[in-house]
């Protein structure tokens, strides 16, 4: 004789009184609502089989009282079971829980599953080696690092409306919760080409604009497509250590070219492409990466007859011309370029914060065509949403604005860290104001151990760094890049002291 049907029966009467509460853990200060946390532990309770199929459960009333809640909230609580398909209700009839959960509850793959995923791999890797200091788990209070824009600058409200819209668009439009093109909106891409045509003169239209997620996936696609491994890239002696350590991902060479303070010099980099292939050229021209200084006019004009002349691929990083302070600055070399050979990379990540997450590349269009299916292999497509809700802050104003106050601030900013740094640390250590930019660079004096210092700064809850990506074996002196935009103008002094004391302390 079959066994009955447990759907067909009627609800237990077992358990008739469990200590709900014991078994129901009510926290009453979390965030998290009483009503939800019930239901959570009832579902806890269905699932470990503490409540079989079909047992009634208790009236409002009694777990109410049990639970020191009001019967209220008892009530939505069920009521969200009753949605969600975990426990039944008629009129009148005392609630049960469901013949078959909602959710089929998995068979254990072996006997006695794991508590805890293995600590460490089975089997063996090369890892690569750190860029930078990464992100620490316990942020310190003040960061002074490389270039940051301040987050509390962000127009939040004004995005966060764009982005409702774009979702409620969205209601409208399904497609664009879908799979789009790989070069990223189009509505984006029209207004970047305006916005780099107004502010640097690039003639950029949509075609020739390839959005990505930050700058650092722009030259990772770029080199990727340009770079073939045993190829000779060109930086500067001292040069953004992500972008080297993206050549390097890619079998690159890396040929070190000097560096004065008028840029990258070029034509130390006649004599080296005299000697050897040169492939590409990576630039940070409008403020060179560490050291802010600017590529002068004289050496951009060079470099771009040199690029014709020995056939190299010049990559333009212009990862922060919005902030410039002092005089007019120049324009890119891609406002120059009409052989085609400048591929210029931007990024929004400097102009609103670290978590948007919006770079672009502007390139000939054989160009983006390429790099389409190497970006789909990478990442299929970027945010359509967030490209949506920036396209519409371009778009009424939003981000000029945007653009023009954090100008102001970070140009105040700038003028505070300067004074209190050549009031407080003159001894220790000099520094040319930059004309632009989010951070300066400088010189420790001699015998200056950077790491004992940045130890010490950091047990008084200021990061500055250690310098080591800056650092070339030939320099007798610590260089440190120190940024101030982060940090209101309180904050900034606040650093400075930290700094004097400790430089007092140890030297």
């Amino acid at each position: 004789m079959p066994p009955p049907d447990p759907s067909l029966s009627p609800p237990f009467a077992f358990p008739p009184m469990l200590p709900y509460q014991t078994l129901i853990a009510l926290d009453r200060h979390a965030t998290i609502p009483l009503t939800q946390q019930i239901t959570a532990a009832f579902i806890a309770l269905i699932n470990q089989g503490v409540l079989p199929a079909r047992a009634k459960l208790p009236g409002s009333r009694h777990l109410a009282a049990q639970l020191a809640v009001s019967r209220q909230t008892v009530v939505v609580a069920f009521e969200d079971l009753v949605a969600q398909g975990w426990i039944e209700q008629l009129p009148s009839k005392a609630a049960t829980v469901g013949a078959q959960p909602p959710i089929p509850v998995p068979e254990p793959l072996l006997e006695g599953p794991a508590s805890q995923l293995a600590p460490r791999a089975g089997f063996t890797f090369a890892p690569r080696p750190a860029v930078g200091p990464g992100v620490r788990p316990t942020a310190p209070s003040l960061l002074l690092g490389g270039g940051s824009p301040d987050a509390r600058l962000v127009p939040l409200e004004a995005l966060a409306r764009n982005y409702r819209a774009a979702s409620r668009r969205a209601l409208r439009q399904p497609q664009l919760l879908g799979y789009s093109a790989p070069e990223g909106v189009l509505r984006l891409r029209q207004q970047l080409a305006r916005y780099l045509h107004d502010t640097r003169g690039v003639p950029a239209g949509p075609d020739d604009i390839f959005v990505t997620r930050g700058s650092t996936m722009a030259i990772h696609l770029l080199t990727q497509l340009l770079v073939q491994p045993g190829e000779v890239v060109a930086v500067a002696a001292r040069s953004y250590g992500e972008a080297d350590a993206i050549f390097r991902h890619h079998g690159a060479q890396l040929l070190r070219v000097p560096l004065d303070a008028h840029g990258l010099d070029t034509d130390a980099l006649a004599q080296l492409c005299q000697q050897q292939r040169v492939r590409l050229v990576y630039v940070t021209p409008h403020h060179h990466y560490p050291t802010t200084v600017a590529l002068s006019a004289a050496r951009r004009v060079h470099l771009l007859q040199l690029a014709a002349q020995h056939d190299f691929v010049v990559l333009e990083d212009d990862y922060d011309f919005d902030y410039h302070y002092d005089g007019a600055p120049i324009l890119p070399l891609a406002s120059a370029d009409r052989s085609g050979r400048v591929l210029y990379v931007g990024s929004l990540s400097k102009v609103l914060a670290p978590a948007y997450r919006i770079g672009y590349i502007v390139a000939p269009s054989d160009v983006l065509a390429a790099l389409a299916p190497i970006r789909v292999l990478l990442d299929q497509l970027g945010d359509p949403l967030l490209e949506l809700a920036v396209a519409e802050l371009f778009a009424d104003g939003g981000m000029q604005h945007h653009l023009q106050r954090s100008c102001k601030t970070y140009h105040e900013r700038r003028d505070v860290f300067c004074e209190a740094l050549h009031q407080h640390l003159a001894p220790w250590f000099s520094f040319t104001p930059p004309a632009g930019g989010l951070a300066l660079w400088g010189v420790f004096a001699a015998g200056i151990d950077l790491p004992m210092l940045a130890a010490a700064c950091a047990r008084q809850g200021l990061s500055i760094g250690e310098g080591q990506p800056y650092r070339l074996p030939t320099d007798q002196q610590a260089h440190l890049r120190l940024g101030f935009a982060a940090h209101t103008a309180d904050e900034l002094r606040r650093s400075v002291h930290i700094l004097e004391m400790c430089l007092r302390q140890l030297w």
